[in-house]
């Protein structure tokens, strides 16, 4: 088991990211949460799971929903903390 710590930059707050993300993450059986920054165009994840789903989740990343741009992910991976029961959606 994996945790994936990933920080997504470019056009990622008010186009529904953070839903996609959740979607995502409940697709690939992965914990965890996703939340803005207040920054205004950062959006920082944490997932853990699987090794092959944080690989496949992380892709699923760079595509974003309809109206996103992605334009860079800063991630790591570490040992998993198993913190997280279901993944959700912080503000």
């Amino acid at each position: 088991m994996q945790r994936l710590h990933a920080r997504v930059t470019g056009r990622v707050q008010g186009v529904g990211f953070r839903e996609y993300v959740r979607h995502q993450a409940v697709a690939h059986e992965l914990t965890g949460y996703v939340r803005n920054d207040e920054d205004g165009r950062t959006v920082e994840v944490v997932a853990e799971g699987d090794e092959g789903q944080i690989e496949a989740f992380l892709d699923a990343l760079l595509d974003g929903p309809r109206f996103s741009r992605v334009e860079h992910i800063d991630s790591s991976l570490s040992e998993a903390s198993h913190a997280f029961s279901r993944f959700s959606i912080e503000f």
